[in-house]
């Protein structure tokens, strides 16, 4: 029997009065890609932080690698470490004096560290695998503010691979990219995915790539309304299910 990485059982969010997900029950097994599809508004990024414990829920279970997570999103920090989440967007102020290999070197510290941890020679070796892995050694001493969006989406995924994890959020990880960055950032992605073992929940609007690399999809307006693998959870009629009557899906131009 496949492990569970995350098992969602009943889950209510509310935010400023109104019920953004209402009763979502799903399972994550190990090593799996599944897409988090909907509509805008449909309440996935409440969905996807209410999962992380970033906000609270009103009902329902979330266990994390067998780990019941508490009613404010508390978790053993050994379980917390084991989960990366990329948001949809990630901003710097202009010439922070953070370069990129400190910033992924914060990706191999402690959860919950208060105060700068070095961990000397194990932790320059991290950084340093991480950054190669993701094709980023040569950004090391480059301020991070001063990078593109494909190569901050790049160091943003050495941050998650500088130490193993087992699961990892994405929220439209590919937004503000071009169709050729977002190419390149998915091959990655998916590559470091089969070496790392990785269990993906990603938020996407390209049903496109979603239909070609995912193994199952969940199909989001504030009520889960349809899941299963690609071919069934994007056929026509669960599509109009889910965006209504006379959707139109938007055709990503892949290279």
């Amino acid at each position: 029997m496949a492990e569970m990485v995350l098992e969602v059982s009943d889950l209510t969010v509310r935010r400023e009065g109104t019920t953004a997900v209402e009763g979502v029950s799903f399972t994550l097994a190990a090593e799996t890609d599944t897409a988090l599809v909907g509509p805008n508004g449909a309440g996935k990024s409440t969905l996807v932080q209410a999962l992380l414990g970033i906000l609270p829920r009103q009902s329902g279970q979330v266990r994390l690698l067998g780990r019941p997570m508490g009613p404010q999103g508390q978790l053993p920090a050994s379980v917390r470490a084991q989960v990366a989440y990329l948001p949809q967007s990630f901003t710097v102020r202009y010439r922070c004096p953070l370069s990129v290999a400190d910033f992924v070197g914060l990706g191999w510290d402690p959860p919950g560290l208060q105060l700068p941890w070095r961990g000397g020679e194990r932790r320059r070796q991290a950084v340093r695998q991480a950054l190669a892995k993701t094709g980023c050694g040569d950004l090391a001493d480059r301020l991070i503010s001063e990078l593109s969006g494909g190569q901050t989406k790049r160091v943003l995924l050495a941050f998650c691979v500088v130490r193993p994890r087992r699961l990892l959020v994405l929220d439209e990880a590919q937004a503000g990219l071009d169709s050729q960055a977002a190419e390149q950032f998915y091959s990655l992605l998916f590559d470091l995915r089969r070496s790392e073992g990785w269990t993906i929940l990603q938020v996407s609007h390209d049903l496109e790539m979603v239909r070609r690399t995912c193994d199952g999809v969940l199909c989001l307006n504030r009520s889960l309304r349809c899941s299963g693998p690609p071919d069934h959870a994007l056929s026509p009629a669960q599509l109009e299910r889910v965006y209504g009557r006379g959707y139109v899906p938007y055709h990503h131009h892949h290279r």
